[in-house]
C-alpha cells in the first residue's frame, strides 16, 4: 500500500525535491503521472471525453499539464477550475431513503460505547477496551436470531451487558430507519452538514443498493450516513436529531445497474475505503469490508420492502458501515470528530468516489426542490400533463 502524507509532510518532501529539480519539472511529473493513469483507466484517450477539474496553485498547474497531454492523445478536454466546478446531483429522485443499522461486529461496539458513554466523547476509549474484550470474539460470525446468538443474549442479559444496539445487532429483527426525505440527499461535490450542537459526529461509508417497487435491488451506490454520536449516545430517541439534518444525507457518484458485468455479488465482495483529510493537517483512512456484514444485503431489502411495507417508487437502502474512525483528533483520548473543512471521500472498486465537505448543516444550501417543484418543473417544460389540459 502506497503510504498517504499529511498536507505538512508532503510540503517537507516537495520542499526537499525542489533542492534538487525545478518546480516546473514537479509540475510536469506530476501531471503526466495522472495522465497515464487516466489513459489506463479510460483504455486510451482517442475520441474520449475528459473533464479535468483543476484547483488552485500546483495542484491545478498539474492538471493543465495533465489537460494537455490527454488533448495530444486525441480527448476532448475540458477544464473547469474547482471553484466553478458543479455539484453533482444525489442520483435517485422520489425515492425513499431507508439504512440499515449495527450490521458490522466492529461498528456494533461503537454503538454500544455510544450508549454507555451518554455523549461524552471523553469515556470512550475505556468503554472500547473494555466492551472489545468482553463482545468482540463473541461477535465475529455470528448469524443474528440464531440459537448461538440468542444464548449469547442470555449470557449477557445475566451478566448485565445487553443493550438495544445488542437486540439490533444479533437479535432476530434488523434496525431499518429513515435516513432522510425523498429529494434531499446531496450528491457528489456537494457540502454535507452536521449539527452544529454536535461536538462528537463521524462519517459512515456505506454501500447503498437502489431497489424498486418490487423490492428487488436493482443497483448500488456509495453513501454516507453522516452521524452525530453525541445526540444519538445521549438517547436512542433522538436518532432523527443525529441522521436527518439538511445534507446529511450523500449518495453517488451514481447508481451501477446490476447487469451481467456487476451484481449482488460484487456488493458482497466489496471494499469500502472512507479517508478524511482536515485543514489541520488531520488525516485517517479506513476499509469496510461487505463479506463481514452480519445479514446479507437481500436479507436487509427484504426486511424493508415486505408484506407490511411497500415503497411504490422504490427505495435507496443504505446497508451499515463497518469502520468508524476513532483516532484521536482534538486531544489524547477524545476521539475522533469532524471539523468544519473536512473533505470526505468514500471509495470502492466498480461504484467510483463519492467525495464531500463538511459544513454545518444551517450553513449548507437550504433543501429547497421537493415533490412538488418536481411536478411543477415537469408540468412547466411540458412533460406530464396538467389538470388544465
Amino acid at each position: 500500500m502506497l503510504p498517504v502524507l499529511t498536507r505538512d509532510e508532503m510540503r517537507a518532501a516537495d520542499a526537499a525535491a525542489l533542492a534538487h529539480v525545478t518546480h516546473e519539472t514537479l509540475v510536469t511529473r506530476a501531471g503526466t503521472a495522472v495522465a497515464i493513469v487516466a489513459l489506463d483507466v479510460l483504455g486510451g484517450a482517442y475520441g474520449k471525453r475528459v473533464t479535468v477539474v483543476a484547483g488552485k496553485g500546483s495542484n491545478g498547474a498539474d492538471g493543465l499539464v495533465a489537460a494537455a497531454a490527454l488533448r495530444r492523445r486525441g480527448a476532448r478536454v475540458e477544464v473547469v477550475g474547482a471553484a466553478d466546478a458543479p455539484a453533482l446531483l444525489a442520483p435517485c429522485d422520489l425515492a425513499a431513503i431507508k439504512a440499515a443499522g449495527v450490521t458490522f461486529a466492529d461498528s456494533l461496539i461503537e454503538r454500544v460505547i455510544e450508549e454507555r458513554a451518554k455523549g461524552d466523547a471523553a469515556a470512550a476509549n475505556a468503554l472500547r477496551a473494555e466492551l472489545t474484550g468482553l463482545l468482540g470474539g463473541s461477535l465475529t460470525g455470528l448469524k443474528p436470531g440464531s440459537p448461538a446468538a440468542m444464548a449469547l443474549k442470555a449470557a449477557l442479559i445475566e451478566r448485565g451487558l445487553w443493550s438495544q444496539y445488542l437486540e439490533v445487532g444479533i437479535g432476530p429483527d434488523a434496525e431499518i430507519f429513515t435516513k432522510a426525505q425523498p429529494m434531499s440527499a446531496v450528491g457528489c461535490g456537494a457540502q454535507i452538514g452536521l449539527h452544529p450542537k454536535s461536538e462528537w459526529n463521524n462519517p459512515e461509508p456505506e454501500v447503498v443498493l437502489a431497489c424498486s417497487s418490487r423490492g428487488e435491488a436493482v443497483g448500488a451506490a456509495l453513501g454516507n450516513d453522516v452521524n452525530l454520536r453525541d445526540f444519538e449516545g445521549r438517547s436512542a430517541l433522538l436518532l432523527s436529531k443525529a441522521k436527518d439534518n439538511n445534507a446529511s444525507c450523500a449518495i453517488g457518484p451514481f447508481i451501477r445497474l446490476f447487469d451481467a458485468s456487476f451484481g449482488i455479488d460484487d456488493v458482497r465482495r466489496a471494499k469500502v475505503r472512507l479517508e478524511v483529510r482536515g485543514a489541520d493537517g488531520f488525516s485517517d483512512v479506513g476499509d469496510s469490508l461487505l463479506e463481514r456484514i452480519s445479514r446479507d444485503p437481500l436479507d436487509l431489502v427484504a426486511a424493508t420492502c415486505c408484506a407490511e411495507h411497500q415503497y411504490p417508487d422504490g427505495f435507496m437502502l443504505f446497508l451499515g458501515a463497518m469502520y468508524v474512525p476513532t483516532k484521536d483528533r482534538r486531544g489524547a483520548g477524545q476521539g475522533f470528530t469532524h471539523e468544519t473543512g473536512d473533505v470526505v471521500r468514500i471509495s470502492a472498486d466498480k461504484l467510483g468516489a463519492l467525495a464531500n465537505t463538511v459544513t454545518t448543516s444551517d450553513r449548507a444550501a437550504p433543501w429547497t426542490f421537493g415533490a412538488r417543484a418536481l411536478m411543477r418543473s415537469l408540468a412547466e417544460r411540458g412533460l406530464i400533463a396538467t389538470g388544465s389540459q
